[in-house]
């Protein structure tokens, strides 16, 4: 069942916008009459070229006032931080990749948002021995208990693009690797293959469309066939 093209472009929030998937989203988005989005940053930071978009600037206590003025029809969750940025401090690393983006979906739902479509990781588990893995899958287990009528997390594996901040040692190994460890990843492994940082993007553009609720996850595939029907959107104008 499918849902006739709503009239005027989707308004949809966006956090993390200067990621390498946030990136994405912006410029993505601005090529299409589908989505406008709607930044939300806590400083003010160069956008890509051509960038069709309103940025709002505040504190994150100030987030929850941002999303209830401009009531999107769904939020898109890219932050994220990294061990490095972080001063390979726990607490710096969690107040981000876990406290911040719980914070900022409470306050959404709160202003009556009813979607959110996070960014996660392949392999993100509440158990797992990293900490990377374990407070990502901690985060995913609190936002299932937040009340969104739909809450999409995508769990890509190495991501990629091209990144406007240093990239780091290991990453780009692995990504230099990756077209020859990629087919080498088969069974349980294959969710760690990587994937266009841009391909992430339009799934999350079209999975924060979805009118259908509950709790979905998406690996690397699934991303692809919502990433193939967002692109059908903007020819059919039909919402699924």
């Amino acid at each position: 069942m499918s849902d006739p093209r709503p009239v005027g472009p989707v308004r949809v929030a966006l956090v993390g916008a200067t990621g390498l998937v946030g990136r994405r989203v912006i410029e993505i988005a601005s090529a299409s009459d589908e989505v406008r989005i709607l930044g939300i940053a806590r400083r003010e930071a160069p956008l890509p070229p051509g960038a069709r978009m309103e940025m709002f600037v505040a504190q994150a206590d100030k987030w929850g006032e941002v999303l209830e003025a401009v009531r999107p029809r769904a939020l898109i969750c890219a932050l994220g931080t990294t061990w490095k940025k972080a001063g390979r401090d726990e607490a710096a690393f969690r107040a981000v990749d876990h406290d911040l983006v719980l914070a900022t979906a409470k306050v959404a739902r709160a202003a009556g948002v009813p979607n959110m479509v996070v960014v996660s990781a392949a392999g993100a588990n509440a158990r797992s021995k990293s900490l990377y893995m374990r407070v990502k899958g901690e985060t995913e287990e609190a936002l299932s208990k937040v009340g969104f009528k739909r809450l999409d997390i995508l769990h890509p594996g190495l991501l990629r693009g091209e990144r406007v901040d240093d990239l780091r040692f290991a990453e780009r190994a692995a990504l230099i690797a990756a077209p020859l460890v990629d087919p080498l990843l088969s069974g349980s492994w294959e969710r760690y293959r990587s994937i266009d940082a841009g391909l992430v993007a339009e799934a999350a553009l079209g999975l924060a469309l979805r009118r259908a609720g509950g709790r979905f996850t998406h690996d690397n595939e699934a991303m692809r066939r919502a990433a193939r029907e967002w692109r059908r959107l903007g020819e059919t104008g039909e919402v699924a």
